[in-house]
């Protein structure tokens, strides 16, 4: 099969140098990321993807916490916004409004997890993922937390996953897509039916699997090995940086899959986690 979708990306020299060299150096010019996520339990993503965004040099960045954390925000956490909590200590249904709000004012979303399992955030979810109308990246549990919702929210352009191979299985499950994932699937495979399910559904995927990172948007499909002394996937400890870095910098480009491509596989080809 003729795979000229297939672009293979080494580390150090970028596909898209244009968009690379054309992030604003001034914080002020730099775009706005706002962030989701958390419960009364815990919000440990969301305090580490505010501080590593700004650490990664993204304009400004927005928090939107259920109001049960009020009480819990460290001080180092400046611009948060509190949202109607249900009695589980997730987002309540009413929480659709300051999620909406929190979408106009930013230029990406990141929901980053530790929502929790309740069926009402997932309706919020759900609702905000459907109308967002910017670069929507889901990660960890808010991709399961939206697994029943996965016909309607593939229909957006702007939603990106960054996924565990184990969820793009149940992505693909969800729709009964006509292709089997597994965990032993050859790259080349993997390669071929994400080309042909981004052409299908407008969404990007990101995946790591067989020591490499895996981007696939519109039909396109970019890959590059990992530089590791071992398998990734054995590794214990993966940490979620890079990935929080890509997010934080893709919200200063005008062209985020281009810049999503450029930043995940050619400065950070290793850190790309989900868990």
């Amino acid at each position: 099969m003729d795979m000229k979708f297939w672009q293979k990306q080494e580390p150090g020299k970028p596909l898209f140098p244009d968009v690379e060299w054309n992030k604003p150096e001034r914080r002020d010019q730099a775009g706005k990321l706002g962030i989701i996520g958390g419960n009364k339990l815990g919000f440990l993503a969301v305090a580490e993807s505010y501080q590593e965004a700004l650490r990664a040099g993204v304009g400004e960045a927005r928090v939107l916490l259920p109001d049960a954390l009020k009480k819990n925000v460290p001080a180092n956490m400046t611009d948060v916004l509190f949202a109607p909590t249900n009695q589980s200590g997730s987002l309540a249904n009413e929480a659709l409004t300051e999620t909406l709000a929190l979408e106009r004012w930013a230029d990406v979303l990141l929901l980053c997890g530790d929502a929790g399992r309740n069926s009402q955030t997932a309706i919020v979810y759900e609702e905000l993922i459907k109308k967002s109308e910017i670069p929507v990246v889901l990660t960890r549990d808010a991709i399961d937390l939206v697994q029943n919702s996965f016909q309607e929210i593939l229909d957006n352009p702007h939603v990106v996953f960054i996924a565990s191979l184990a969820q793009v299985q149940k992505i693909f499950r969800a729709i009964f897509y006509p292709k089997m994932i597994t965990f032993s699937i050859q790259l080349s495979q993997l390669v071929e039916a994400l080309h042909k399910f981004t052409i299908t559904y407008p969404v990007t995927i990101c995946v790591f699997h067989a020591d490499n990172l895996i981007i696939a948007h519109s039909g396109e499909v970019v890959t590059q090995m990992g530089r590791t002394n071992g398998n990734l996937a054995r590794n214990r400890r993966r940490p979620r940086r890079k990935l929080l870095d890509l997010v934080a910098e893709s919200a200063t480009s005008s062209n985020q899959y281009r810049y999503l491509q450029n930043v995940a596989s050619y400065k950070y080809p290793l850190d790309i986690t989900y868990n």
